[in-house]
């Protein structure tokens, strides 16, 4: 199996996820090594949730989840990307498609991304 190097930053490596067909980056999250082998083990995206301090299964909540497709690691194995499935459409808690879904165009900020839920109707 593949060893993350998980000394650094507090045990945690930063998960770039893109979507597997159009490569679309969706997110960027963190993984423990409890997070990773989860993972592994089920193939479906699991994160360090670092505001509730605990384990974070993508999707848990909204149904949104992540099927994991690829995983590529980086050269020094302290970053991970992974292409994923985005289940439902969206990867962002705030109903959007991707993360990324604002652009900074001089001093003012445009929404670019597509909305997919309404994220009060979700979290309630």
């Amino acid at each position: 199996m593949m060893e993350i190097n998980f000394d650094k930053e507090n045990g945690l490596v930063p998960v770039i996820v893109q979507d597997c067909e159009s490569q679309e980056v969706l997110m960027l999250a963190y993984m423990n090594r409890s997070a990773w082998l989860k993972t592994l083990e089920t193939g479906r995206a699991t994160y360090w949730s670092r505001s509730r301090n605990s384990l974070w299964i993508k999707g848990e909540t909204s149904g949104h989840v992540q099927i994991v497709k690829e995983i590529l690691v980086d050269c020094d194995s302290d970053t991970i990307l992974l292409k994923v499935e985005q289940v439902g459409g969206a990867a962002c808690h705030t109903g959007y498609r991707s993360c990324f879904y604002r652009r900074l165009s001089g001093d003012k900020v445009e929404t670019v991304g597509e909305i997919i839920f309404n994220a009060e109707d979700v979290y309630k």
